[in-house]
């Protein structure tokens, strides 16, 4: 007897690891860019602040860094699940790579987002 909630349960956990990464990766670059609005706050204190805004730079890179691996786990867990399943569970969808391109996309984007995080 199929049963395709158990593929779709394993679809919605990968979304909402999906989702997780994104905010790992938002809160990221709030905190990176958090630095250069104190900075620009208090314009009197500039060599004061740029000398700690190197720590909130390198926390937020390293954040956006974890939303894009844990973005990546996902998809990989996600797959090898999948493959375990009985085929008679894994329903014929008409687009079944389309996950696995959002995540990826996802990854790199997050990726350019730390390369520019690193770079400005």
């Amino acid at each position: 007897m199929s049963d395709p909630r158990v593929f779709f349960a394993a679809e919605r956990t990968m979304l909402a690891w999906l989702r997780s990464g994104l905010t790992l990766m938002a809160l990221g670059f709030v905190v990176a860019r958090f630095g250069l609005f104190l900075t620009l706050l208090a314009p009197g204190q500039v060599d004061h602040l740029n000398s700690h805004r190197w720590l909130s730079d390198l926390l937020g890179i390293l954040l956006v860094l974890t939303g894009a691996a844990v973005i990546l786990g996902a998809q990989y867990n996600h797959q090898r699940y999948v493959r375990t399943l009985p085929s008679e569970d894994v329903p014929q969808l008409a687009l079944p790579w389309v996950s696995s391109v959002l995540t990826i996309a996802v990854s790199i984007a997050g990726l350019l987002l730390m390369i520019d995080l690193m770079l400005f």
